[in-house]
């Protein structure tokens, strides 16, 4: 099966032109048209003859602009295959261009400041480095054929109505289903309809944030914090103010500020130290933002498993005033790849954020929300849940093993990572960092989750992803690497 290039060669100028021999024409025709990407890289050409049968030519011409074009690197034949649209024939090409002439209209500030605070990591995302990535839950325990048996239900029983849009704050009965499981894991008591679907925690970040800020309003942020959470403030134009972190969570005694528009915390398994907020922390920071007239951004980060075993009461439970925004997700409790994530926010901010959501990117798939819907109600995320908190704790207690001859690692952790520090090490952990990439091992520098001057150096590991055969693999390169 090849793509009929009639219609798409005789629209060139090129191929209008009369005064040009057949063969030339061919040939100017496709040099246009990869240049411009018309014609993608790597794209296969139809056979001579099959493409001459389509332009009612003889085959010779088609051999000869063939030839014309492979000489020229814009083809390159491969044996028994064709000839394939080469890709570096077009760099040197375009490269050749004087660019210069070419006048654009400026960027934006607002992408000028997004450019500016891009979070950039150093290691592709590939099936090679899932080890020690943070941030992921165990994979290979996922149900897939629960999820399977669930969409392939969907698609027997679907109508042309299920092809159409949705709201986007999402379908009522997956919020009704949040809902309900709030109010069982988290004591969470709010209306479903101050649920908003989203695709994770950093879009709706990004919601609330639009939502909330004006340049240079200022916001508390924990220190170290989630960083791409901070380049996102900071590309808003906000002012940060870091607070630092104590064997309570965060600390607001260190705080010297007059007015703030709210506080970003994750109390859970603060990230990435891992500290639980006591609650009595959580009263004192209800009562300063009640003073302050301000908000709190609840991330209850990896809440399932920190919250298993001696829960204590969300922040947004113990709030009597409506002055916290909660969000939470199931991409880093079931997979990253689903992308609905959820928050609760107050009545007065349900209609600003429903307008920039409509306005951007409108809604999340039908499809996805009917299927976690459903997963919810059959009880199946209540019984993954527990088997990633039984295969959490096995690996957590492997990994911990495996290393103890050259990690100190954190025994107080609940959530899906830990902090490693090197033992009678003094290497910079970013150097330590990009050392491990080679091998194809992930492991973020601490170093990084900082907002000031002021670091401390450590490795965040996230182990809860990596079966045990590959851990082993990974942990004896790690050791290589860092003898």
């Amino acid at each position: 099966m090849y793509f009929n290039f009639k219609s798409l060669l005789q629209e060139t100028k090129e191929w209008n032109d009369d005064k040009s021999p057949i063969y030339k024409r061919i040939y100017n025709s496709f040099k246009n048209l990869i240049l411009s990407g018309s014609i993608p890289n790597n794209t296969q050409l139809p056979p001579t003859r099959v493409l001459a049968k389509d332009l009612e030519i003889s085959r010779s011409t088609v051999v000869k602009a063939f030839d014309l074009l492979s000489f020229e690197r814009f083809l390159i034949s491969k044996k028994g295959a064709g000839f394939y649209v080469n890709y570096n024939s077009i760099k040197e090409n375009l490269s050749n261009k004087n660019s210069d002439a070419l006048k654009y209209p400026s960027i934006s500030k607002k992408a000028s400041s997004f450019l500016k605070n891009t979070y950039l990591n150093t290691d592709k995302f590939s099936k090679n480095n899932i080890a020690f990535r943070p941030g992921l839950p165990p994979l290979d325990i996922f149900p897939i054929n629960k999820w399977k048996e669930i969409s392939n239900k969907y698609w027997r029983e679907a109508t042309p109505t299920n092809l159409s849009y949705a709201p986007a704050e999402g379908l009522d009965k997956l919020r009704i289903s949040i809902m309900n499981y709030l109010r069982i894991y988290r004591n969470i008591e709010c209306n479903y309809q101050q649920i908003i679907i989203t695709s994770g925690s950093l879009h709706s970040l990004y919601l609330i944030g639009n939502s909330l800020l004006n340049k240079g309003n200022s916001i508390v942020m924990e220190n170290p914090t989630f960083p791409r959470a901070y380049k996102l403030f900071k590309s808003l134009k906000a002012d940060i103010i870091p607070c630092e972190i104590d064997s309570e969570g965060i600390n607001i005694d260190t705080l010297n500020c007059k007015k703030v528009k709210f506080i970003y915390t994750t109390p859970s398994n603060q990230y990435p130290l891992g500290v639980k907020m006591s609650k009595n922390r959580r009263q004192e920071l209800l009562e300063w933002v009640s003073k302050k007239n301000s908000l709190i951004i609840e991330d209850d980060y990896d809440h399932e498993f920190s919250n298993w075993e001696k829960p204590i009461s969300s922040l947004f439970s113990l709030d009597s005033e409506k002055r916290v925004i909660y969000t939470g997700t199931f991409n880093k409790l079931l997979h990253p790849s689903l992308r609905i994530g959820y928050m609760v926010v107050p009545e007065y901010l349900i209609t600003p954020i429903k307008s920039i959501y409509e306005q951007s990117s409108r809604f999340i798939s039908i499809h996805l929300q009917e299927n976690l819907h459903e997963f919810i109600v059959r009880d199946y995320l209540n019984k993954h849940i527990r088997n990633v908190i039984i295969t959490s704790k096995n690996r957590k207690k492997l990994f911990s093993e495996l290393t103890k001859d050259f990690l100190d690692v954190g025994s107080s952790f609940d959530g899906l990572h830990l902090i490693g520090k090197i033992r009678n090490g003094d290497e910079n952990d970013n150097l330590i960092h990009k050392k491990l990439l080679v091998e194809n091992v992930v492991a973020y520098p601490l170093s990084n989750y900082y907002i000031t001057k002021s670091k401390k150096q450590g490795l965040v590991l996230g182990y809860s992803s990596v079966n045990e055969k590959v851990m082993k693999e990974k942990i004896y390169k790690m050791s290589n690497t860092l003898k």
